[in-house]
């Protein structure tokens, strides 16, 4: 849009905005003056590559003359659900200045132009806190958790302070002194509470601007706490690699697919272009102008994603290295490891000696993946035993031999979800290589039964399984056979009667729901 009095126009890019809440009131304002507008992020984990697309936001925010203010909102990460202790509020919220100053810098956006404010530093004075007081005695606990329902972690027993917390992000709007708030569309219900709420405070409702949300690399939203979704800023270049390995991305598949989205949200905006890099023998280069192309040449499988993949790692480092370069300092260095600590395995006193307590053994360890049987044939030298091809959303299918043949006919097993521990050590099974295991239930007594577990209906391949309570933290690259992690895991392993999958009482899960069996109540899981 290009409004303006003659002599003096106005201009406000959304690229790509999904939606705006309050355009004529936008429109009325760029008639007068320029825009006054905020973008807020919580200090809670660390921030990642999805932070790009509203950071080229705000370089085209600038560009088009808007007073631009970032607020690092330390208050409100506390508030929810503590994801940032209150000890390392102040930690983490200096490595949040410094790391999104420094993804800013390196897209070439001016910081002298920028306005920076804590929440800390207005929240607490006694104004913000009666506003808060008057807001809490207008607004109904329903509103309050409809509110933060896509942005608050949900548990299901919710602190008050969730509640709070869209109270105070209505109330920033106008303590801030801005006309407009930017933000994810995951915030839109805060949004809509803001323009319902504020004016009963006597204070003006404010525009709305919202940018899409970015895909993780598994194909739910890309999430500081899902550790397998996202690539941190301050990854390695291994690391990269690893996790693009990994990330979702089937031949011809445009659905959910986390790599070709990160392509579009943050790639494109950022360059308007990107070059599929290949060998001669597979047609060479090709350089992309426009998303659709690319998305066009992918869903008709002329672009391998093998290529894309190893492309996007090229790009995305380019992003990254200046930001790695500033942060390889001893002060920075520093700073990383005290806001977020590492939690220390030895006795008060002692590191790493032999008297260590042995290392935690939990779920999240365990790399389970949804993936989809291509193939299943039965093994050559062996009769009980299947050889299957099974997606899991990297390049190649996974060879998998499964001793399934007595229990589950081919043709159910043949075209099926199912869950596959994707991180135990390849070995040969009667000379063929298997590279994973496919989890099932199996009945108590005898005759002994077994099924295959199930993944919520309309999951994808790649897709991460996951325990309750557990949805962080990395998977081990390898389980090492001689300290038995999934050994000792899987005691815990059981069906509940619901025929739900758990770990001592706590559901495995997938972002569409549980993971079941058919029929086996009271089962063991192997």
């Amino acid at each position: 849009v290009s409004p303006g009095r003659p002599g003096r126009a106005r201009s406000v890019c959304f690229i790509p905005s999904q939606e705006v809440l309050g355009e004529d009131k936008l429109m009325a304002i760029l008639k007068e003056r320029e825009l006054k507008i905020y973008w807020g992020t919580a200090t809670t984990g660390k921030p990642h590559v999805a932070y790009f697309v509203p950071m080229s936001k705000i370089a085209d925010f600038l560009k088009a003359g808007c007073e631009v203010t970032i607020l690092f909102a330390d208050l409100h990460a506390y508030l929810d659900n503590m994801k940032a202790p209150w000890e390392l509020l102040e930690l983490r919220t200096r490595y949040y200045e410094h790391v999104i100053k420094a993804m800013l810098e390196s897209i070439g956006v001016p910081l002298e132009k920028l306005k920076f404010v804590r929440g800390t530093d207005y929240q607490l004075s006694k104004e913000y806190t009666l506003d808060v007081y008057r807001l809490s005695s207008v607004v109904t606990q329903h509103d309050a958790k409809k509110a933060g329902a896509e942005v608050v972690k949900q548990v299901e027993h919710p602190l008050l302070s969730g509640l709070l917390y869209p109270g105070l992000q209505a109330l920033d709007e106008e303590y801030l002194k801005v006309d407009a708030q930017f933000g994810g569309v995951d915030q839109r219900k805060i949004f809509t509470f803001a323009e319902k709420y504020l004016p009963s405070l006597g204070y003006a409702k404010r525009v709305h601007l919202m940018n899409p949300m970015v895909p993780g690399l598994t194909g739910s939203k890309m999430s500081s706490s899902e550790e397998d979704s996202k690539i941190d800023l301050l990854d390695r270049k291994e690391d990269v690699k690893k996790k693009l390995k990994k990330a979702f991305c089937e031949p011809g598949n445009v659905e959910n697919n986390g790599v070709l989205s990160f392509i579009k949200h943050v790639l494109f905006p950022l360059k308007s272009e990107f070059v599929v890099l290949r060998e001669e023998k597979w047609g060479g280069n090709k350089t992309y102008t426009a998303y659709e192309a690319l998305e066009k040449d992918f869903a008709e499988q002329v672009v391998h994603p093998g290529d894309l993949k190893n492309s996007v790692e090229v790009a995305l480092n380019k992003l990254l290295d200046p930001i790695r370069e500033k942060f390889n300092c001893p002060e920075l260095k520093k700073l990383s490891s005290a806001a977020y600590p590492t939690p220390s395995k030895a006795k008060p006193g002692e590191k790493g000696t032999k008297n260590s307590e042995p290392e935690d053994v939990v779920p999240s360890r365990l790399d389970m993946r949804v993936g989809k049987v291509i193939s299943v044939e039965k093994h050559p030298d062996a009769d009980s035993l299947y050889v299957e091809k099974i997606d899991v959303g990297e390049a190649e299918p996974r060879t998998v031999v499964s001793g399934l043949v007595h229990f589950v006919p081919k043709e159910q097993l043949q075209d099926r979800l199912v869950v596959l521990l994707c991180n135990l050590k390849p070995q040969k099974m009667r000379g063929v290589e298997s590279q994973g295991m496919v989890l099932c239930a199996s009945s108590v007594g005898e005759p002994r039964q077994v099924e295959p577990l199930d993944p919520p209906a309309g999951c994808c391949a790649g897709e991460r399984v996951y325990v309750e309570g557990y949805e962080g933290g990395e998977p081990d690259e390898e389980l090492k056979p001689k300290k038995k992690v999934f050994e000792k895991l899987q005691a815990d392993f059981h069906i509940s009667e619901d025929c739900v999958a758990q770990w001592k009482q706590r559901n495995f899960l997938t972002k569409l729901g549980t993971v079941s069996c058919k029929s086996l109540k009271g089962g063991s899981i192997s």
